[in-house]
């Protein structure tokens, strides 16, 4: 249960990445004041975390609906999952997620960013999908499934007090400490991934 809590820990945390989101949050809510970044930063979190649970509770009959066999799920998971890594290692994602910021803040006034880009795309993306349906297919009973979503809540919960504090974490360790802490989660995350491509490639072909 430990590696289990472990593994989905590690993976969300890399995926989510609240320490990439931080600094991005804390530019696209320069203008409000601080009872505003709160609330943004709660709704954000919260809507995020619905969002991945319906996909971890209903992602399995989703695939089945769809006919597609969990180890093919795996296989283009893992991919996703390695070229997010990729983006990571690289700064690339960091960078889309700044123009996407940008894109928002041009607007004068204090906008509510909490739904988009905070919620979708930035918290609940694709590769954050993908990562929390893997997880729970590897779950085998009840409490398992509850290990996978307590690892979930943990992660939704640091990413909240990481937005919370995102101005005062952006002065006390700045950009450059925050790409480093990037690069190393994209390597650590490309390990993952590749995990799961494997795993997925020995069940389908019984090596």
């Amino acid at each position: 249960m430990i590696e289990l809590f472990l593994s989905a820990f590690i993976t969300l945390f890399v995926v989510i990445d609240p320490p990439g989101c931080a600094p991005i949050y804390a530019g696209l809510t320069k203008g409000a004041t601080a009872a505003q970044r709160t609330s943004m930063a709660v709704r954000a979190c919260l809507i995020a975390s619905v969002i991945l649970l319906i996909f971890a509770l209903f992602g399995q009959q989703l695939l089945g609906a769809l006919h597609i066999e969990l180890d093919s799920f795996r296989i283009a998971g893992g991919i996703m999952l390695f070229l997010i890594a990729l983006d990571m290692v690289f700064e690339k994602r960091t960078q889309r997620r700044e123009e996407r910021a940008e894109k928002v803040a041009a607007t004068p006034e204090v906008e509510d960013v909490s739904v988009f880009p905070m919620a979708m795309p930035m918290l609940a993306g694709p590769g954050a999908i993908a990562a929390v349906m893997l997880l729970q297919n590897e779950a085998e009973g009840t409490p398992e499934t509850l290990v996978v979503l307590g690892a979930l809540a943990a992660v939704m919960v640091l990413t909240l007090l990481a937005l919370i504090a995102a101005s005062p974490l952006m002065r006390l360790f700045g950009a450059r400490v925050e790409a480093v802490i990037t690069r190393l989660l994209g390597v650590l995350l490309a390990a993952l991934a590749a995990q799961y491509v494997i795993d997925g490639l020995r069940n389908s072909f019984g090596v």
